[in-house]
């Protein structure tokens, strides 16, 4: 899965100056880079009378807008999507996903943290990968200047991009990742392989496989006993 890095901190400390200059310099080195803005308090993308809105506002639970240059997607949820969701919605087409905010998310967080604003930092150590401060803190964990893009990004590479990620199957439930070990990687992946083999029309040698199942309308709960006896 694409690692996502989480940058928080209070308000005005400076979190999106910081983003605007990691973000060119991991391109500089080559990767690509998504980015994720959280906002607690709701957006609205779409302009009141363009097509689009016009669209939304006729009941369509998706609106697409797509140029050669640019595509973009307004889609109704029910609920908050998890950075998990998102992360596969972006899917592979980036090397790392950074979001600002997701302050009480559980992916890993660089801190950005300015001594005018507090002295104190929003996040326990153990949540940290790094702290991008003018400020010192006695805590065990790498800390950068406010200007150090270079030294942010290459922990960033030594920690997640060089060597990419262990896993090569991965499972969502409900949004959640759930942890799986490499024996039972190993079984999801030989298992759907097999499967897509099968297909007419799949790519056999397809590097990669998005499988969801989803719980048909109206067989929600648990099996009936019917149910669990033919399993």
């Amino acid at each position: 899965m694409v690692p996502v890095i989480s940058v928080v901190g209070k308000s005005d400390v400076g979190k999106t100056t910081f983003l605007e200059k990691l973000i060119p310099e991991l391109i500089r080195r080559g990767y690509r880079v998504g980015t994720v803005k959280h906002d607690t308090h709701g957006f609205d993308m779409d302009v009141p009378g363009k097509d689009t809105w016009k669209m939304a506002q006729a009941g369509s639970h998706i609106v697409a807008i797509s140029s050669p240059q640019k595509l973009a997607l307004i889609k109704k949820v029910d609920k908050e999507k998890t950075l998990d969701e998102i992360a596969q919605l972006i899917g592979t087409d980036v090397d790392i996903i950074l979001t600002e905010g997701y302050k009480r998310g559980k992916k890993p967080k660089i801190e950005v943290s300015r001594r005018e604003k507090s002295a104190e930092l929003l996040c326990q150590p153990d949540e940290l990968v790094a702290i991008v401060t003018d400020n010192d803190f006695d805590v065990r964990v790498p800390q950068f200047g406010l200007d150090d893009v270079a030294g942010v990004a290459d922990l960033l590479e030594r920690r997640y991009l060089r060597h990419g990620s262990s896993d090569y199957a991965t499972l969502i439930v409900d949004g959640q990742k759930v942890p799986l070990k490499s024996f039972v990687q190993d079984v999801f992946d030989r298992t759907v392989r097999a499967l897509v083999s099968t297909l007419h029309d799949a790519n056999h040698s397809a590097s990669e496989i998005v499988l969801t199942l989803r719980t048909p309308a109206g067989e929600k709960g648990e099996p009936q006993e019917e149910d669990r006896q033919q399993v």
